[in-house]
């Protein structure tokens, strides 16, 4: 994609500007692995500064637009029916372990539809970007979903809770149902990337339960431009204020949701 639009070039720099003070900070917190204070501090100051890097970026761009980010939650915007959501670091818990697997995300939501979004993977220098309406893009080359449709050929990513999340019961239950009946499932840690490895054809589907929105509104938006279909696990539209979200190739989604049905 030769040309990008005005509004989907302010979100790229910020993305990048945000993921290469990531990718600096990433070096620091392999070296405090075996402080006794741990990374922990560290990695939140770090994301903290991503987060006002992003928004100073965007807001200088369009200040009228409504903000949610993880770090500084929800702020109403003049104009009511655009609102960035942003994750500046989606894989927290692996960047604090030195593990290099996490990514800047950046969506758009118009009238409650995500619109455009940004996954900047630094860490291995991949930018995933599309708008509504303009195809799916990996670092400006054009990426559709997986062509596979037999389900053990596929492969399957999802998210496992942890800490006090409170859809352990209904996960497991979902990996006794689709582990015998597909290729493998994987488990990275970042929502954001498994959302993208899906546009990318690395994935067949992912699904997760338990989820906030800047997880994964960039990624609703470049699995659907990649040809994948998206929707809660109801089969509805509501992924951002449910939680929830599917997205699969267009032959194996209907099969693999009705596997996640309580």
């Amino acid at each position: 994609m030769s040309v990008y639009s005005a509004t989907l070039t302010v979100m790229i720099n910020a993305a990048r500007k945000a993921g290469r003070q990531l990718a600096r900070d990433f070096g620091e917190v392999e070296n405090l692995q075996s402080s006794v204070k741990g990374a922990g501090d560290f990695v939140t100051a770090a994301d903290i500064r991503a987060e006002e890097t992003i928004r100073d970026e965007l807001m200088r761009a369009r200040p009228a637009y409504g903000w949610l980010g993880e770090e500084t939650g929800e702020t109403k915007g003049k104009d009511p029916q655009r609102r960035w959501i942003v994750d500046p670091l989606d894989g927290t818990t692996n960047f604090m372990h030195g593990l290099p697997h996490f990514a800047v995300s950046i969506g758009l939501e118009t009238k409650g539809e995500a619109t455009a979004g940004v996954i900047f993977d630094p860490a291995k220098n991949e930018l995933f970007v599309a708008e509504k309406g303009g195809g799916a893009w990996l670092n400006d080359r054009r990426i559709r979903v997986s062509a596979r449709r037999d389900m053990l050929e596929s492969l399957l990513a999802t998210g496992l809770p942890f800490a006090a999340k409170k859809t352990l019961p209904d996960t497991l239950q979902d990996l006794a149902k689709l582990l015998p009946e597909t290729a493998g499932v994987r488990r990275f840690g970042a929502a954001a990337l498994d959302l993208a490895y899906v546009a990318a054809g690395r994935y067949e589907a992912f699904w997760e339960r338990e989820l906030n929105a800047w997880d994964m509104a960039a990624g609703i938006v470049i699995a659907r431009e990649a040809g994948a279909l998206v929707s809660d696990l109801n089969g509805e539209q509501d992924m951002l204020s449910r939680g929830e979200v599917i997205v699969a190739t267009p032959d194996l989604f209907e099969p693999i949701r009705q596997r996640l049905l309580r």
